[in-house]
């Protein structure tokens, strides 16, 4: 028989999916990061015994895609850091701490620094690796820091530091 005709996966009842890459080191998280990582976990572990009960399981592609998940939520938990934000004075920008910068045409912007997985633009949520974040921390309000764009850079100015409203 041809080789042509052979079904070298036959046997497999798992389809093969990429891992989710899961960055080296520490996740640094808020509490309310922690939250969101635990909540997901629950989330799909519930989606994952739903999909078990399934009359027709001839698609094991949802299962895989859920157990996938469920392996990536529980390492980013394993690594998982929480520094509380509270416990941060605000003389400087800090993960956890919400900072208010003056662009050049004073318009004011509000970044709250974040973990990894809870940021996101839409919110003014940066990770702590992101260029922004890494000019800020550190930073004292009336400090200009200079943000290194790939469109070019911006001249901030630290107006204010506080605690996130959640």
């Amino acid at each position: 028989m041809s080789r042509a005709f052979v079904n070298e996966d036959a046997g497999s009842d798992r389809p093969d999916l990429p891992e989710r890459p899961v960055p080296p080191g520490p996740n640094f998280v808020t509490p309310r990061g922690l939250a969101a990582l635990q909540a997901q976990l629950a989330t799909r572990q519930a989606e994952l015994a739903a999909l078990k009960t399934r009359a027709e399981r001839l698609d094991k592609l949802p299962e895989a895609a859920a157990e996938r998940d469920i392996r990536w939520l529980e390492a980013r938990l394993k690594a998982a850091v929480v520094i509380d934000p509270a416990s941060h004075d605000l003389t400087e920008v800090a993960f956890g701490l919400c900072v208010t910068v003056a662009d050049e045409d004073d318009t004011m912007t509000t970044y709250e620094i974040v973990g990894e997985d809870e940021a996101d633009a839409t919110r003014h949520r940066i990770a702590p690796n992101s260029p922004l974040a890494r000019a800020l921390l550190g930073a004292q309000v009336g400090d200009v820091v200079t943000w290194k764009r790939p469109s070019g850079s911006v001249e901030l100015e630290v107006t204010r530091i506080s605690h996130a409203d959640s």
